[in-house]
């Protein structure tokens, strides 16, 4: 069990991400004393996008092919439709998220953020939501799709949409204080 006010928590993100579902999740950890970094695909500032046009930039912390998921007790994946778009089609990120899954740790994603969760191979078998244009992604890849504002399956959080970050955050930190959750390698 890890206590909010110890862990460490990775966002990774890219250009595009939802602008709240990236600063909310972050402000609100770090506010529960949490130690929250941002790595980006280049270890660069990148910039948001919120409602029709581009928003506020988010600095980075590291560059994500230089993180260890044995640093951190928890990965959270904005959404957005271009971040998760980007990120899914990087191997580097790819094996970054089965790291987080094959340790056990709190995988977190909302909006389109589960297509990250797709391509990694695992949604199959668990309660998962989601943006709904991408209900059909979910249950192809084998997820049982719910319309929930959060779902968590053995430590694996997801989230619908903006409206919902005040529940999805409240799940993170209750799963980091959970613990690891036994789950089969991907």
């Amino acid at each position: 069990m890890t206590a909010i006010s110890t862990a460490k928590i990775l966002i990774i993100a890219t250009n595009g991400f939802e602008q709240s579902e990236l600063e909310f999740p972050r402000d609100q950890l770090r506010v529960k004393g949490a130690e929250v970094h941002v790595a980006t695909l280049d270890g660069k500032p990148i910039k948001g996008w919120e409602g029709t046009d581009w928003g506020r930039e988010a600095e980075a912390d590291a560059k994500i092919a230089d993180v260890n998921s044995h640093d951190y007790d928890a990965l959270v994946i904005p959404g957005g439709q271009i971040n998760p778009d980007l990120l899914r089609v990087e191997p580097g990120v790819i094996n970054l998220v089965k790291d987080f899954h094959n340790e056990g740790k709190v995988i977190a994603a909302v909006c389109h953020a589960p297509w990250v969760l797709v391509e990694a191979g695992i949604v199959k078998g668990r309660e998962v939501t989601s943006y709904a244009s991408i209900k059909t992604d979910v249950i192809n890849a084998g997820g049982a799709w719910v319309d929930e504002e959060v779902a968590c399956d053995k430590g694996i959080i997801t989230s619908r949409k903006p409206d919902d970050l005040k529940a999805f955050v409240s799940k993170i930190v209750e799963e980091i204080e959970e613990g690891q959750h036994d789950r089969k390698a991907a």
